[in-house]
């Protein structure tokens, strides 16, 4: 089962800089940044005719699966995907193997110049998120420690008060 994403506010900062700077320079209609479990993280663009919570669950739910064709065909996963509509298409792409990185565009720009942009700024998105998970790596040990501390605790109360 997937686990959500937990960001810090400095970093949800840098994450909102860098989607909005993808949208304008990819001259793309929306950017949204999804969770493995489906969770919209952040959304940049125009999207008031759009779900974009059911979106982002159906974005993650198409990588799922396009992760189980993979594993079938011998592959851990396919790290971008990419749909052709005839007036949208959709290029998706992974992000430190938790975050999922999904562009809409429409015929104003190309593939070519939206996979540009994606790279770069997927060099910058992965930056960040091994920041983050180093960062929640070293405060869960914290929470272990909490965490077993509190049942110890719990277990001495409890005994304390058996008849």
């Amino acid at each position: 089962m997937a686990q959500t994403v937990e960001l810090f506010e400095e970093d949800y900062q840098i994450i909102n800089q860098t989607l909005s700077r993808l949208l304008t320079e990819s001259n793309a209609r929306i950017v949204l940044l999804v969770d493995r479990s489906g969770q919209l993280i952040s959304s940049h663009g125009d999207t008031s005719n759009m779900d974009s919570t059911a979106f982002a669950s159906l974005s993650a739910g198409n990588f799922a699966a396009t992760s189980a064709l993979a594993k079938i065909l011998g592959q851990d996963e396919f790290s971008v995907l990419f749909h052709q509509g005839e007036k949208e298409s959709i290029h998706i792409s992974v992000v430190q193997s938790r975050v999922i990185l999904v562009i809409v565009f429409d015929n104003r720009t190309s593939l070519g110049l939206v996979r540009l942009r994606v790279k770069k700024a997927l060099e910058e998105l992965s930056t960040v998120f091994e920041n983050i998970f180093s960062k929640l790596g070293a405060a869960s040990g914290q929470r272990t420690l909490d965490s077993s501390f509190a049942s110890v605790a719990e277990s001495e109360i409890d005994n304390l008060f058996r008849d």
